[in-house]
């Protein structure tokens, strides 16, 4: 499998991914279960985006040598282009983790920490879902036109159902938890697990965290593929879904009291969808240039927002 990653670079990733993770857990506990201010959420989400940026900084310094400068900009340029694409694609999450929250009634208090587990599992099967997507390209590369068709049908199917709500109660995973485990019809603080009268018993808590890991995998289904159309190396495909998802928990909370306010947002990602889909069917016969495709992802997610604010919902009540 063709990678630029080397087995420092793979350490080094890994450590710092690590230590983010540890630092996050740390001063949830050090701070205890609590509802997350805006102010609180803008300062983590604005580390996160610097991480990442800084990893970018270090990856072009660090390929410099080996590769010369202007391979070493496109790969970093290939990251960043990656990172804004997972980024964009990750509020579509956010939104369907407020519904999560919505339908379980999750204390305001719980919902960091049910978050920032939902967020290592999710890594985790991410990880996985890569490598394999990484192995498929490199023995059969005409799985990128079945990726490319998929982003697009997907991108068609977001723009046909734009303002439908998804039915959280008839989720296949929700039923099929519920049916195999004993889950409590209260929450008991932070914990996932309670014992009563000999018994196991899991929280709303528990059942929350595995939602929010199944969306996530669920959407990542529609962006993996995304980033492949930009780079098939499975470092650059990893690093930057990772990093982006680093940043979810902190970006919910400060995108959770905005959600209506960017009702427009769905048309911005379907078009992100499309566009990555088309880019990636007609690779072999038209290569559209790394930096093109990053100003239509800024573009579109831009517009989107942007017209979100200024044409907001006709049906919207006034205060």
């Amino acid at each position: 499998m063709h990678t630029i990653g080397t087995p420092l670079m793979w350490v080094a990733f890994t450590v710092i991914v690590i230590i983010a993770l540890a630092a996050d857990l740390f001063v949830l506990r050090s701070k205890g279960p609590h509802k997350v201010a805006t102010s609180e959420a803008l300062k983590w989400s604005a580390a996160w985006i610097a991480l990442a940026l800084l990893f970018n900084v270090g990856l072009w310094w660090y390929l410099r040598g080996p590769l010369g400068d202007e391979q070493a900009k496109h790969i970093a340029l290939q990251f960043f282009t990656g990172y804004l694409v997972e980024k964009a694609l990750a509020v579509d999450n956010i939104f369907v983790f407020l519904m999560v929250f919505g339908y379980f009634a999750v204390p305001p208090v719980q919902q960091q920490r049910a978050l920032i587990y939902g967020i290592i599992g999710a890594i985790l099967l991410r990880t996985v879902m890569i490598f394999i997507g990484a192995a498929l390209i490199q023995k059969f590369d005409w799985v990128l036109y079945i990726f490319g068709a998929f982003l697009v049908f997907t991108g068609v199917k977001m723009l046909w159902g734009v303002g439908d709500e998804p039915d959280i109660g008839s989720n296949p995973a929700l039923t099929w938890i519920r049916k195999r485990l004993a889950v409590t019809s209260e929450y008991h603080g932070t914990r996932f697990v309670i014992r009563e009268n000999g018994t196991r018993w899991f929280t709303p808590l528990f059942v929350v965290v595995m939602m929010i890991g199944i969306t996530d995998v669920i959407f990542a289904v529609d962006s993996i593929p995304a980033i492949f159309a930009i780079t098939d190396d499975p470092f650059i495909v990893l690093t930057s879904n990772v990093f982006a998802v680093l940043g979810l928990r902190a970006l919910f909370f400060v995108l959770a009291g905005m959600a209506d306010k960017f009702h427009l947002l769905a048309y911005g990602l379907a078009t992100v969808l499309i566009f990555i889909g088309v880019k990636m069917l007609i690779m072999h016969f038209w290569h559209i240039p790394i930096g093109a495709a990053l100003v239509v992802v800024a573009l579109a997610i831009g517009t989107s927002m942007v017209a979100s604010v200024l044409f907001p919902p006709k049906n919207k009540e006034v205060d």
